[in-house]
């Protein structure tokens, strides 16, 4: 049974810094892509960025480059998503799963787990 199980999350004021982790499970790592996605209250979800296990590579919506950064454990079968100079919205449900990537579209393969919630105050 593939699962995931996000953690770190949790309230900090704007300028703060939090790291996410996503433990991976019921799947080669290394043969997929983990994205973090997240849904702030009212919207819609949207993708914030992925990493290819397989080489490293990773990817970032505009809305968060350089201020996000990606990585991934293959021994620990592990996600983090290190979130700094945090603003306030950022706010939002962070979740991670196995992701698919076709050129420059990507989407999740799994049903959303329960995710991790930042808060973000100003």
């Amino acid at each position: 049974e593939v699962q995931f199980v996000e953690s770190g999350g949790g309230l900090v004021q704007a300028g703060g810094s939090l790291r996410l982790s996503c433990a991976a499970s019921g799947f080669s790592f290394d043969r997929y892509a983990i994205g973090w996605f997240r849904q702030a209250p009212g919207k819609e979800r949207e993708g914030v960025s992925y990493i290819n296990s397989s080489d490293g590579s990773t990817y970032y919506v505009d809305s968060v480059k350089g201020r996000f950064t990606i990585s991934s454990d293959k021994v620990k079968n592990t996600v983090y998503l290190q979130m700094n100079s945090l603003k306030p919205e950022d706010t939002a449900v962070y979740h991670c799963v196995r992701t698919i990537v076709s050129g420059i579209d990507w989407y999740a393969l799994d049903a959303w787990g329960q995710g991790t919630l930042v808060t973000v105050s100003s």
